[in-house]
């Protein structure tokens, strides 16, 4: 297949392209790496649609490898939560699902030829030493006393570290490569330390571990994959990542491609940062809707095909920049207008008291579910003589072209009848506790017979009927556009929004919510995308803010 046949490629597709026509690698073959020592954000999403949609676009594979090499910070409930991200995302690896920790015996054999070639060597220097000897950007390193020891001497103690001789931290197993080269990266790293944590898969079995540059690349080779793509922080990674494979003629050779990794506005996407937020208890865990966590995302409502587009989106880029979060929220909007089920919620409730309308009466109207989707069908919602309506669709006093509900006014209630404002009951402190209207019974539907209009249309619920659910509503996490450019001095956290979060007892639903399922989502007519939360009882349902109706993105294109 040539070049002009693929359309829309991005910089990374193109090498694939060239790589597939000369024949260096015909087929393709990615893998999505992550560390099992957080929760996947929206940035590995884009990475994760990124190498599973290249292994798709191109007829690959893409494995999925859990790069375990560090058991202090790495748990199966994170091995778990990843697994369960990809699968909400839409993607697969069918049976290659492998962990470094897989290579560990490999790794170990290929850290003994390193030595054996005089190209590895135990050294015993502090942590603080060897930071101090690597030298700086503008300093050549200086050379580990321990350098010179013989192959069969660095094999001896490698050997002795591996079966648990040596305290932790007193050893570490170094490459020999250049002390002197102008990438620090290429100093003489660390490739394995001492370490008596009990890992997560294999337990106590070791008590050294293969550090990360070491392991990705090996681990890449032993998987035979061709297109190592990673983020722009691991540039200045290539040449040691090339240096590793390199040593080993038994080893394929897959080449490491970088691109620019995801920022939002108002986001923070540090796993440190995201780990801080979740253990100070400034968010209620790593699912909370305020985090960019992809399982946050989801509680919040979010869609995986939202999710995709806007990665598609933003496509993929060779330097750092910030995305949008109101094309974010544009995605979801996009996505969940043809998806969510359309529904009335009081939010503020104002009572209204239909006066000619029978007072035992219950009528029951057509609603369509979603005017978007032909095939949604319709369900059926009561009227009554009692309704309520928000708070803020009367006003006593009206402002200029205000087109809601107010003294002598017909507005339209939404799949019922027109209404019209005959009288304002007031409590003892002048606040307004009950509208009295008339309704015209040959409006039905919201369409009056006689082809008359009204301006204003106001969503309500039947009283009797309606049932009560709690709804959270969440805005940006953080005030600051871009909180992790804080001042110097300060702290990110300070720019946390206090009010991102307000939950709201009073609200009142239609009855049909009461049997929504956890993640469902709906619109809440006039107001915005919610979604049933995993907190939802049968008592008080509980639903969350996913986005409001307004598209500022669409308008500022």
């Amino acid at each position: 297949m040539t070049q002009q046949e693929y359309v829309n490629t991005n910089f990374i597709e193109d090498i694939i392209i060239e790589d597939r026509e000369s024949g260096k690698h015909p087929s393709i073959h990615t893998r999505f790496p992550p560390e099992p020592n957080g929760y996947l954000h929206i940035g590995h999403a884009k990475s994760i649609c990124l190498n599973f949609g290249l292994a798709q676009k191109y007829n690959g594979l893409c494995n999925l490898r859990m790069d375990d090499t560090n058991p202090s910070k790495e748990d199966e409930e994170y091995v778990q939560s990843i697994i369960n991200d990809i699968k909400w995302l839409g993607f697969d690896w069918d049976e290659r699902f492998f962990f470094a920790s897989d290579y560990f015996e490999e790794l170990y054999k290929y850290a003994c030829q390193l030595i054996e070639k005089g190209l590895a060597y135990v050294c015993e220097l502090t942590p603080e030493e060897v930071r101090k000897s690597r030298g700086t950007l503008t300093e050549s390193g200086t050379n580990s006393p321990f350098r010179n020891r013989t192959a069969q001497e660095n094999l001896a103690i490698f050997h002795r570290m591996r079966a648990g001789e040596y305290p932790e931290g007193s050893k570490t197993l170094r490459v020999k490569i250049d002390m002197t080269s102008p990438n620090i990266n290429m100093r003489d790293p660390i490739i394995y330390r001492i370490s008596y944590a009990t890992h997560h898969k294999t337990g106590n079995t070791w008590c050294i571990y293969p550090m990360y540059d070491y392991a990705h690349c090996i681990s890449d080779a032993l998987e035979h994959i061709t297109h190592s793509i990673c983020t722009l922080e691991f540039e200045d990674h290539r040449p040691l990542y090339d240096w590793f494979v390199n040593q080993f003629t038994d080893l394929p050779k897959p080449r490491q491609i970088e691109f620019a990794r995801l920022n939002i506005t108002y986001t923070v996407m540090s796993k440190r940062k995201l780990l801080e937020l979740v253990k100070g208890n400034y968010v209620n865990g790593w699912d909370d809707p305020r985090m960019p966590t992809l399982c946050g995302m989801r509680r919040r409502g979010y869609t995986p095909q939202a999710i995709r587009n806007f990665a598609a989106q933003i496509g993929v880029a060779k330097f750092n920049g910030i995305s949008d979060l109101e094309l974010l929220e544009h995605f979801v909007r996009e996505d969940l207008n043809k998806k969510a089920t359309r529904v009335n919620v009081v939010l503020n409730p104002l009572k209204v008291t239909i006066e000619n309308f029978p007072e035992d009466e219950v009528l029951w109207l057509d609603a369509e579910n979603n005017p978007e989707d032909e095939t949604a069908g319709i369900r059926q919602i009561p009227f009554s003589k009692h309704i309520l309506i928000e708070q803020d669709d009367f006003s006593e006093n009206p402002p200029p072209k205000y087109f809601r509900l107010s003294p002598s006014k017909e507005i339209r209630l939404k799949h019922a009848f027109y209404i019209t404002c005959k009288e304002v009951i007031k409590n003892s402190d002048n606040t307004v506790v009950e509208v009295i209207c008339t309704y015209d019974p040959e409006s039905k539907g919201g369409w009056a017979k006689d082809g008359r209009k009204v301006l204003g249309t106001s969503h309500w619920v039947s009283e009797k009927e309606a049932i009560p659910i709690e709804v959270r509503q969440y805005t940006k996490l953080f005030l600051d556009k871009e909180p992790e450019n804080v001042v110097p001095g300060t702290d990110y956290k300070d720019g946390i929004n206090k009010d991102s979060l307000a939950i709201m007892n009073n609200a009142l639903a239609e009855p049909s919510v009461a049997k929504a399922a956890a993640g469902q989502a709906f619109q809440f007519l006039r107001q915005g995308y919610y979604v049933a939360d995993i907190d939802t009882t049968e008592s008080k349902p509980i639903f969350n803010l996913t986005v409001k109706l307004k598209d500022g993105w669409t308008k500022k294109k």
